[in-house]
């Protein structure tokens, strides 16, 4: 069970993905969109882009939970938007990490230089991280979403508005009326332990 946050907790929201690869700028446009809405007390959101280095070196500062917005290549349907719960302790620091190309940081290769950061440093890692991910349709050079990832954006905006203002795990909840729970297939990604969540295409 995931503990409890404590009452000062700061949660970062970070949109990642390159802009120029069509879907691949989804986390990005919904950081974007997300940014302009009323959030709970010591959120913040960012625009982080391609700079994962940036981002590993940012959660220095001090978060009690990480949200990481991004396409997410699954299987399933274009527009379906995925939660997914890292097991933080199973990551392997890894100083390796940050010699690799920061354009293709993905979510684990972050945690990773994260966690070897946080060794140096003798600071913790965030408690809770979470990726928010939406299946594309492309990510081939381009500018400009797909229309059903497009249509997944809002969508996208207020599952995470719901975890933000709900402290527990969401597994075996539905978050609104359009995101029926389904289970998630770990064996894709190892470090994952929470259910997916699916959004309607």
């Amino acid at each position: 069970m995931t503990p409890s946050a404590p009452p000062d907790a700061r949660t970062l929201v970070a949109g990642i993905g390159n802009v120029f690869l069509c879907d691949d700028g989804f986390g990005v446009e919904t950081a974007r969109r997300l940014a302009e809405r009323e959030l709970p007390a010591r959120t913040e959101v960012v625009d982080i882009g391609v700079r994962g280095v940036h981002l590993a070196y940012q959660l220095l500062d001090g978060y009690d939970t990480l949200v990481l917005v991004d396409a997410t290549a699954r299987g399933e349907a274009p527009g379906t938007l995925y939660v997914i719960e890292h097991d933080v302790a199973g990551v392997t620091p890894s100083p390796a990490a940050a010699a690799m190309d920061g354009h293709r940081m993905t979510p684990d290769t972050v945690l990773a230089l994260l966690g070897a950061l946080c060794a140096g440093t003798g600071t913790e890692p965030p408690r809770r991280v979470l990726v928010v991910g939406c299946e594309p349709a492309s990510v081939e050079e381009g500018i400009g979403l797909s229309a059903p990832v497009s249509d997944a954006v809002p969508r996208a905006v207020r599952l995470i508005e719901d975890l933000l203002r709900n402290s527990e795990p969401p597994a075996e909840r539905t978050p609104t009326a359009q995101t029926p729970t389904a289970q998630t297939p770990t064996a894709q990604t190892p470090t994952a332990r929470a259910s997916t969540v699916r959004a309607t295409t």
